[in-house]
C-alpha cells in the first residue's frame, strides 16, 4: 500500500505534468494487457508523450490545486493520462492510430486543451488536422502565389524583348 509521501509525490508529479503540458488525452484503457499498455506507452514516448494510469482521487487533487474543478469532474472510471508537451496534434492521431492498427478495445474519454474540456468527439477531430510543419507550408505556398504571379507578369514583357532581340541576332549572323 502506497504511503501517504507517495501519494503526495503522485499528485505533484500529475500537477507538474497537467499544468506544463499543451495536452492532454483521458482513455478507458479497461482490457489491455501489461504487453499492450507497454508497447503504447513506448510508441507514445518515442515522440514525447507521456502515458500513465492515474488513480482518479489524485488526479481529481492534482486538478483541484491547479483550480481545474471542471478537470476534476472528468476523472472517472479507468483512466489513462496521455500528456503532450509539443504539438496538439500529435498525441490524438497516434492514440487513435495505435486503437485502429491494433484493434484495441480502447477508447478516448475526452481530454483537455489548456483551459477548454475536449470530448472524444473533439479529440478525433485534432488527430485529422494536418500537422504544424504541413499548415506552416500550406501558408507560405499561400502567401508566395501571389508574388510569383506578379514577377512572372512583369517579367513577361522584358523576356519577350530579349527573345526578339536574339531572333534579330540569329537572322542578321544568318545573312
Amino acid at each position: 500500500m502506497a504511503t501517504r509521501e507517495d501519494k503526495a509525490k503522485v499528485i505533484d508529479q500529475l500537477e507538474e505534468g497537467i499544468a506544463n503540458c499543451n495536452i492532454g488525452i483521458l482513455t478507458d484503457y479497461r482490457g489491455l494487457s501489461n504487453h499492450e499498455l507497454t508497447e503504447l506507452r513506448r510508441k507514445l514516448g518515442d515522440v514525447g508523450i507521456k502515458y500513465r494510469v492515474v488513480k482518479n482521487t489524485l488526479a481529481r487533487f492534482a486538478a483541484e490545486r491547479l483550480g481545474r474543478s471542471d478537470l476534476a469532474e472528468v476523472f472517472n472510471g479507468p483512466v489513462g493520462l496521455a500528456l503532450g508537451f509539443d504539438t496538439v496534434v500529435e498525441p490524438p492521431k497516434i492514440l487513435l492510430d495505435y486503437i485502429k492498427t491494433s484493434k484495441s478495445i480502447m477508447t478516448i474519454k475526452g481530454g483537455f486543451l489548456d483551459d477548454t474540456l475536449l470530448t472524444a468527439e473533439d479529440i478525433t477531430a485534432l488527430s485529422k488536422m494536418p500537422s504544424r510543419e504541413v499548415l506552416i507550408a500550406k501558408l507560405m505556398g499561400t502567401i508566395q502565389g501571389p508574388i510569383v504571379s506578379l514577377v512572372n507578369c512583369l517579367n513577361a514583357p522584358i523576356a519577350g524583348l530579349a527573345r526578339v532581340l536574339q531572333a534579330r541576332v540569329n537572322q542578321l549572323e544568318g545573312e
